[in-house]
């Protein structure tokens, strides 16, 4: 996902997912074998009453990621203004410009993204659900409009691994003030699957490893790459 002389911004909304993201990806430039640059972005939505990102600036000076907060007026606008019924998708398109914007401004030519391996299964039963169509985000898309790469490393990652990371460190996560948080058609699904998987045990890994064979947008490269990885391992005695 990361080539030589790539600088990646990290979309940061200051919750778990997003903050284990940067942790993950401030570490990773101590080893990596070719050399990359981070900087780390907020998209401020614009709440009343504002949100206290001091915690993460903290953080990012800590890592030695420089941290940037990028004001608007999103809510405003779709609470307010708009008054959406249903703000999730118009609220995630008018985020992602505002990060795609900031990621240009600040020099970057990737954005990095902090969804997990729940959060891909969930995508994909959710669009087979409410939108009758087979389909997930790729781990790995180019921005034509924006001529930006978008990444997202932590697709391997289950979300009981970040939620444990986030606690064994004590993350600066802070709690979304969005009124339709807990109350979306995302929540309703990553409950459904929770039941499911305790009925099931590894439906979710059986989810995600028919993603994988039916090559939708661009897992079946993941897995491939991941089948390589993990022959290289068992056969490392031999090579």
């Amino acid at each position: 996902m990361i080539q030589p002389g790539d600088r990646i911004a990290v979309g940061v909304s200051a919750g778990k997912d997003s903050l284990t993201l940067l942790c993950a990806m401030a570490e990773l430039r101590r080893f990596y074998p070719v050399p990359f640059e981070l900087v780390a972005v907020t998209i401020d939505m614009g709440f009343a009453g504002g949100m206290d990102f001091v915690p993460i600036q903290k953080l990012c000076d800590e890592l030695d990621v420089p941290y940037h907060i990028i004001p608007t007026e999103i809510a405003k606008i779709i609470f307010d203004v708009r008054q959406e019924k249903s703000p999730c998708s118009l609220c995630a398109k008018m985020r992602r410009g505002a990060l795609h914007r900031a990621t240009k401004d600040l020099g970057c030519n990737v954005v990095a993204l902090g969804h997990h391996f729940d959060d891909a299964v969930e995508t994909f039963m959710l669009n087979l659900f409410f939108e009758g169509r087979i389909g997930c985000f790729s781990p790995v898309t180019y921005l034509s409009r924006a001529d930006l790469r978008m990444i997202r490393p932590m697709l391997y990652l289950p979300e009981k691994d970040v939620r444990y990371f986030a606690s064994k460190v004590n993350l600066p996560v802070i709690k979304s003030p969005c009124p339709a948080d807990g109350n979306t058609q995302r929540e309703e699904m990553k409950q459904l699957l929770a039941r499911l998987d305790r009925e099931h045990p590894g439906l979710r890994y059986r989810i995600f490893g028919a993603m994988q064979r039916g090559k939708i947008d661009g897992f079946q490269e993941m897995g491939r790459m991941q089948g390589i990885k993990a022959y290289e391992e068992d056969n490392s005695d031999s090579i």
